[in-house]
């Protein structure tokens, strides 16, 4: 007991619970899988594997919670698996100084975070989400919060660090240093969801200031163009994606600015089954071509072959990452376009149509650079041109059977979009025409683009003399 507050040991399960629950237990399932081909031959498997455990139950207290003490519980502890976890090679300077970024950047948006939750449980009476909900929401009972606007922005540094949004957006890339399997249970379904899923979790408490929707959706706009923009430098295939996270929390986080918690959830749960496939045939991509360099897989043939599972399910991983129909991505996308044309035209109640305008156009703008970081990646990681790629044997059985596993949802979840909003008592996830046409229409000028750029370049490139490349190899590079 906290005094006049008290704090209690409660959990709340519900259909948009059960969901993110679910979503976190597969990818979690797949990746401890994976690890045991991955890690196989590592002398610090048995201490990795139970700190993914714990980050894991970590993450479904998070989720479960019903008060907001025992949420920050979860919360933290999440970040303390994290700084092990990216650092698990410790032996390397890169792995230290990234866990250690880590761990800071998120206690940075941390220290904000404990003090809005603190100041919305003075504001409400009590630490209790559902009560929270109700205080806010109910239509008899309803009390509007004193602070709704700095409440709101004080929780909103906390989501910004832990989900890696501008400006804290900065450790992610960075945390790429740890296992490829950590990197995709970060990105897929802890840690970074977990400040998304906040913000679902306590929508009303942003939804009462026109202000924290303004400043959540321009947060939103510079992350996902920035990213995008940001992915396609990158020349590291686990960079690229750990800027497209980064881009498609953007999405979410825009979803949620706009007031419509159903199309932010649908493309959290389609990003983690996507992203974690992304990740995974990352891994098999780099033990093949001994190199995290796509310059350096640019300069192999034939390395698609050697990999096969790999190249097929990134393939349509990539796809759905792009929002190509009729992949899983494509409707979770359309949702958060639908929803910010919505508030756009004037149709959501408490939302300003600027709101609904920043996220649609900056929605639209990412999703032609998304299509061009992906197609960029794909060419240059299974289509290079040069010498055979090596022959390091076959993957071990459990990492190819885990790819095929996520390669399901990764293809079909996205038809399920007609009965998830019964889960969570949400608006219809339909996508419309409008959108639709507007947003693959961008992705496949973007991907156009990228493919008339990657066949100039090797045009050039087969012109050049042989004697040249001999005499100045750096000008190849």
């Amino acid at each position: 007991d906290t005094g006049s507050i008290p704090v209690d040991l409660a959990l709340h399960i519900d259909g948009f619970a059960a969901l993110v629950a679910v979503l976190v237990a597969v990818v979690a399932s797949c990746v401890q899988i994976y690890s045991t081909g991955y890690l196989r031959d590592d002398p610090r498997y048995p201490s990795y594997a139970a700190l993914v455990s714990l980050f894991t139950a970590a993450m479904l207290l998070v989720v479960y919670s019903d008060d907001l003490i025992v949420l920050l519980v979860g919360w933290e502890i999440m970040g303390i698996c994290s700084y092990f976890l990216v650092g698990h090679y410790w032996e390397t300077a890169a792995a230290r100084s990234a866990s250690l970024k880590a761990f800071l950047v998120t206690k940075l948006g941390d220290v904000p975070f404990l003090i809005g939750i603190f100041a919305l449980a003075g504001d409400t009476g009590t630490f209790r989400i559902s009560e929270i909900h109700t205080r806010l929401t109910s239509e008899t009972a309803g009390v509007p919060l004193d602070h709704p606007t700095l409440i709101a922005l004080l929780l909103l540094a906390g989501v910004a660090g832990k989900s890696a949004q501008f400006p804290l957006h900065t450790w992610l890339p960075d945390a790429m240093a740890g296992p490829t399997p950590v990197s995709a249970l970060i990105h897929a379904a802890t840690m970074v969801a977990a400040g998304v899923f906040v913000v679902a979790r306590l929508l009303p408490v942003f939804a009462s200031s026109a202000a924290a929707l303004a400043v959540l959706a321009v947060m939103a706009a510079v992350t996902m163009v920035g990213s995008a923009l940001a992915a396609l430098a990158q020349d590291d295939i686990k960079r690229v994606l750990a800027y497209s996270t980064v881009g498609q929390l953007g999405y979410m986080t825009g979803a949620l600015a706009v007031d419509d918690r159903g199309a932010a959830v649908f493309h959290l749960i389609t990003h983690g089954a996507f992203k974690a496939l992304l990740f995974l045939g990352a891994g098999v991509v780099i033990h093949a071509a001994g190199s995290n360099s796509l310059a350096a897989m640019s300069r192999m043939s034939g390395l698609a072959g050697r990999i096969p599972d790999a190249f097929w399910t990134m393939t349509v991983a990539l796809l759905a990452l792009a929002a190509i129909p009729p992949f899983a991505g494509f409707f979770s996308k359309e949702a958060v376009l639908g929803a910010a044309e919505h508030a756009a035209t004037g149709h959501t109640s408490g939302v300003p149509a600027g709101v609904g305008w920043t996220v649609l156009l900056a929605g639209l703008l990412t999703a032609l650079l998304t299509a061009g970081y992906a197609a960029r990646l794909w060419l240059l990681a299974f289509r290079g041109r040069g010498e055979p790629a090596p022959d390091h044997g076959k993957q071990p059985v459990a990492m190819n059977a885990v790819l095929w596993a996520l390669f399901i949802p990764t293809a079909a979840l996205g038809l399920a979009y007609g009965r998830l909003p019964d889960w969570f008592d949400g608006e219809s996830l339909t996508p419309t025409l409008t959108t639709s046409v507007l947003g693959t229409g961008a992705a496949l000028i973007g991907a156009l683009v990228m493919y008339a750029a990657w066949r100039h370049s090797a045009a050039r490139a087969a012109r050049v003399p042989l004697g040249a490349v001999a005499a100045h190899p750096e000008a190849a590079d």
